[in-house]
This record gives C-alpha cells, sequence and structure tokens, in this order.
C-alpha cells in the first residue's frame, strides 16, 4: 500500500510539473524574516528576495537561551520545475520536488525520503508564515506546524 501511494505522489508531481513549472519568483510572498510563534526569542526563519532563479532561507531553533538547531535551505528553479534543498544541523541534505504551487501556498515532496516525505509553506496574509512536514512517520501519516508572523529585519534583510 505504501509503494501505491508513493507512486500516485510521485505521478502527481509529474502531471505538474508537464502542467509547467512555476518561476521562482512566485514564491516572493516567503521572503522576509519570520518569528516563530512557538519558539524561544532568536527563533523562527528568514528568506531572501528571489533572484536569479533561486530563493535562499535560513533558521534557527533556540531553546533556554541556546541554538538548538539549525538549517539552511534553497528553492531553486531545476529541470523546468522549484526544488526546495533543505541542509539541517544534524541530518544530512535532502532535496524536494514541487508538487503544488498555489497563490501564497507551496508544497515540495520527496516520496524516497524517510520522514518528512513533504515540507510546505503557506501564507494566508501578509502577517503569517506557516511552514510544515508532513508524510508517514513509522506507518502513520503525521503533520508538524510551524507557525510564524513577520518582523522587522534586521538592517540588510529582506523586507
Amino acid at each position: 500500500m505504501q509503494s501505491m501511494k508513493r507512486v500516485a505522489l510521485s505521478l502527481a508531481g509529474v502531471v505538474w510539473a508537464s502542467a509547467g513549472a512555476a518561476p521562482i519568483d512566485e514564491l516572493s510572498w516567503l521572503a522576509g524574516c519570520w518569528r516563530a510563534e512557538r519558539g524561544d526569542a532568536g527563533s523562527g526563519e528568514h528568506w531572501m528576495v528571489p533572484a536569479a532563479g533561486s530563493l535562499f532561507g535560513m533558521a534557527r531553533t533556540v531553546r533556554s537561551g541556546r541554538t538548538v538547531a539549525h538549517e539552511f535551505m534553497q528553492i531553486r528553479e531545476s529541470a523546468g520545475a522549484l526544488v526546495f534543498i533543505a541542509m539541517p544541523s544534524a541530518k544530512p541534505s535532502a532535496s524536494f520536488r514541487a508538487l503544488r504551487v498555489e497563490p501564497r501556498r507551496v508544497v515540495f515532496e520527496n516520496p524516497d525520503k524517510d520522514f518528512p516525505q513533504r515540507v510546505g509553506y503557506e501564507s494566508p496574509d501578509d502577517a503569517t508564515l506557516i511552514g510544515h512536514i508532513e508524510g508517514l512517520d513509522q506507518g502513520r501519516e503525521r503533520r508538524i506546524e510551524f507557525p510564524m508572523r513577520r518582523e522587522a529585519c534586521p538592517s540588510g534583510a529582506a523586507r
């Protein structure tokens, strides 16, 4: 059953890609500085504005005044599709191909990866960003959301 689900999800990605890839500029709503709503001060993500076929971001998780995790991220135009590349602090990097690109919402997928198989962002308004990871984890479907609020960027950063 799991392999059938992976094939179906992979085919959905191929159908989306064959319909025409979205240009990176369609993700400009992601650019800016975002403060994690459920994290200690200093936790959140910063995304640069899209340029030259790429969008770069970084994330930091702070607990009790210490950085406990970080991640470097990029979204690139590659082979006619958008690809999300995650480089987390304690794990190997992973690539996810765009499954859906909608106004103010994007979902990337790698059905061959351990949890998470999907990574996504949505922004219902200019002040809110909800990141999420989801997929099969030990045979059960799981989703974790990361709600964030826009904050002023330090001098020289996006927005």
